[in-house]
């Protein structure tokens, strides 16, 4: 998954690279003296140069004999790796290397580094190990170095404070619109570095008035840049905002003011935004009406109005009715009251309008994502029911009117008809022109309001979907979730326990109808009603009392209501509160988290391409819609005749696989959206593709690296003790060797001397 590089490496490199990593001095000096086409700058397979390989085991010795060499690069990179493990004589080393003579380098960062197109800071072609935002100073300061810190501000280093959030100078433009991440990151990086207590202790004349001031600075940032509260992963929030303001990334930047302006423009000018994305979808315009933002804000503005339709259909009974139930009243004399009382508003046509809107809205989901995974979220089973409920509601008032309207015509058409009460229908159904009071109970109006309340009470709860938008609503409606869920599981106990002493209390009571001072017990639903309202402390103690002397009854009454309020209001009730309590301080610890976690599901529904009108405008198909409907009929049709329909549909399957999955990996792990890669097929992934699981797996490894380092803090001195026992080793071998030589040339001169000595007596006889 790496470069290839290690295996470029001649045997005299992979020695090099050997000895500078275990410390053999002696190896490197003799290399750096005499191999003259040696490559100082060759890396291994993990793309590290010598001086890396020095500084990351505290070879100072080494790392000194490398400095002295010119056109050595990763100078900077060496520096951050001996600032990170905190080697103070090797920053010290590295400080007086001519590139930071003039003190410029120190205010460098490794993304300014790639800007000159050096390879002062470079890690490989992927970048430097550290992030490209981080100067010395900053890396100092976050690793609290205070030796490291006074030495960098000796020589003129200084973190640089951030501009204001809100600036709108060019470099902050450019920056945010070239990668918004990285100009988060580097902003947050930096307010780390002034907030560090080595840097401010060092840096600062009045540390403390400095301390409350940053204080107040990030208290305030905490509340606009929520993304970077330091729980949730940045990495993936970023990304998230960044597909979440699609199209409109100069807003994410303005004040909630400015916000609510636009949620108020657009839900005031929601018809006109609507007619120009029917007819200019593709437009600037429909372009931002199909960004994720401007998705929520309409769907919201549509069922915010939906919510005000509701409201003002009842406003006109709001200080109460005109009429009374006991009262009819009429227009002409031959109009009948249940056609004037069971016909349909202009209020009530456009709340059908709504709803129609909607199940049109939840039939094109089903499609989309089937009905397994639409049934999967319980979001979906509420607007399923609320739906529900709205159409039976809506087909029991229209049925109350088809019998008004078909009674009307009976009256209309029959002049002679004196008494109404009489009319009767061809069905046998009797139609009665009377009050309130006296229609039958199982009378379409009646169940049509019914059920309209009921559905009424569902459409407002669904405002708890959309509320995780929000940073102060949405860990209450998480916590309100929880607790239903609770409740859901306490059920089975609760139901359990109800059951058992309603059945057993009308089993007690069955026989004393009229008997007792209530009716109490005496039926299934009187037992239903007293016990549940017992629960609330609703219910008499009188219930049990009977009229007669049978005490013995009337004891085991007492005995059996006692045992089951200690049951349920003391024991299961109790119980339930503090599961509830459990829960809700289990949110409240990772609120921010949860909070976080909830909000990006609610992002992800509004990600997917499609349903960009909301209700009720998406009744009306675009042109566009119609266009694709063309080209489907016309691919379906050439299928057909190729009969590869089925091989097709596969294969789309198997790429929106591969699409699904691979946006959620980058999604997952903070890299670009995946629009920006072009996928074609399964089979055959990009190679941007190949080259992101690639970085993927080396930041793993070098995060596996990092946290084995962190394992062994505990273990440094031994660490560093082992790496001077192999330094002096190897100095030990070479002053051996040194030695041996050096006595073999003295042994070789004694003996040369000895064999002279005998020549020359024989030469003086």
């Amino acid at each position: 998954m790496f470069n290839d590089r290690s295996t470029s490496l001649s045997a005299e490199e992979e020695r090099f690279l050997d000895a500078a990593e275990y410390g053999n001095i002696p190896v490197v000096r003799k290399m750096l003296e005499e191999c003259l086409s040696l490559n100082v700058n060759c890396v291994d397979y993990m793309g590290q140069n010598a001086l890396q390989l020095a500084v990351a085991n505290e070879h100072l010795e080494i790392t000194e004999l490398l400095l002295k060499k010119e056109n050595l690069s990763r100078v900077g990179d060496a520096l951050l790796l001996a600032i990170s493990k905190g080697y103070v004589r090797i920053v010290e080393a590295i400080l007086s290397h001519p590139a930071f003579a003039e003190g410029k380098r120190l205010a460098t960062s490794p993304s300014q580094s790639e800007l000159q197109q050096d390879d002062f800071y470079a890690y490989d072609e992927d970048g430097t190990r550290f992030s490209h935002d981080v100067t010395p100073i900053i890396l100092a300061a976050h690793c609290q170095e205070y030796e490291i810190v006074y030495t960098l501000l000796r020589k003129g280093a200084r973190i640089e404070r951030p501009h204001d959030y809100f600036c709108k100078c060019s470099e902050c433009n450019q920056k945010q619109k070239h990668d918004s991440f990285s100009h988060s990151r580097s902003r947050i990086n930096a307010y780390k570095g002034l907030a560090s207590p080595a840097y401010l202790s060092l840096s600062s004349e009045d540390p403390v008035m400095t301390a409350l001031e940053l204080s107040n600075e990030l208290a305030v940032l905490a509340n606009i840049e929520k993304e970077f509260k330091f729980v949730a992963h940045p990495n993936c929030q970023q990304q998230l905002l960044s597909i979440w303001y699609e199209n409109l990334s100069g807003l994410r930047q303005q004040t909630m003011a400015v916000k609510f302006l636009v949620v108020l423009g657009v839900a005031v000018g929601l018809p006109f935004l609507a007619l120009i994305y029917w007819f200019a979808p593709c437009s600037k315009m429909g372009k931002i009406m199909r960004g994720p933002f401007m998705k929520f804000v309409a769907h919201a503005a549509s069922f915010t109005i939906f919510l005000g339709l509701l409201v003002m259909n009842a406003a006109d009974r709001f200080e109460g009715t005109k009429l009374l139930p006991n009262e009819t009243s009429t227009d002409n004399a031959k109009q009948l009251f249940r056609m004037k009382t069971s016909c349909f508003s202009w209020m009530e046509m456009l709340i059908i309008s709504w709803v129609i809107g909607m199940i049109w809205a939840e039939c094109k989901e089903i499609w989309t994502e089937g009905p397994k995974e639409y049934l999967f979220e319980l979001w979906n089973m509420l607007d399923f029911g609320m739906l529900a409920i709205f159409a039976a509601s809506f087909i029991a008032r229209f049925m109350a009117f088809w019998h008004a309207s078909k009674a009307q015509r009976i009256i209309d058409a029959n002049d002679t008809l004196k008494d109404l009460t009489k009319v009767t229908l061809g069905d046998n159904v009797k139609y009665y022109n009377l009050a309130r009071i006296k229609w039958d109970p199982s009378d379409p109006q009646i169940i049509s309001e019914g059920l309209y309340a009921i559905a009424v009470v569902l459409s407002f709860s669904r405002i708890a979907y959309i509320l995780p938008a929000n940073e102060s609503f949405g860990p209450l409606q998480i916590s309100l979730g929880r607790t239903v869920k609770d409740i859901f599981k306490f059920m089975v106990i609760f139901i359990m326990v109800f059951v058992a002493f309603m059945i057993g209390m009308f089993n007690l009571y069955s026989y004393y109808i009229g008997a007792k001072q209530n009716e109490a017990f005496t039926t299934v639903e009187e037992s239903f009603k007293t016990l549940f309202w017992a629960i609330f402390g609703l219910s008499e103690v009188k219930s049990v009392v009977i009229n007669y002397n049978h005490k013995f009854i009337e004891n085991i009454g007492y005995v059996l209501y006692g045992v089951y309020n200690v049951t349920m209001v003391i024991v299961l009730l109790n119980m339930l509160i503090a599961m509830i309590n459990s829960s809700f301080q289990e949110i409240e610890d990772d609120a921010d988290v949860e909070w976080k976690f909830a909000r990006a599901k609610l992002w992800f529904s509004y990600f997917e391409e499609g349903r960009t009108l909301p209700v009720p405008f998406n009744l009306v198909p675009s042109p566009k819609s119609l266009f694709y409907l063309l080209l489907r009929l016309k691919k379906w049709i050439s299928e057909m005749f190729q009969g590869h329909k089925k091989s097709f549909q596969e294969d789309a399957e198997m790429n929106k696989m591969f699409r699904s999955n691979f946006k959620k990996q980058t999604y997952i792990s903070g890299v670009r959206s995946s629009e920006d890669f072009q996928l074609n097929s399964f089979n055959n992934p990009p190679r941007q593709y190949q080259k992101i699981m690639k970085r993927l797996i080396k930041r793993y490894v070098l995060q596996a690296q990092v946290d084995k380092e962190s394992d062994e803090v505990n273990e440094g001195e031994l660490k560093e003790i082992k790496q001077d026992i192999s330094s002096l080793r190897y100095e030990l071998l070479e002053e051996k060797t040194q030695n041996s030589e050096d006595l073999a040339e003295l042994i070789r001169k004694l003996e040369e001397k000895l064999s002279m000595e005998p020549n020359q007596e024989e030469s003086n006889r």
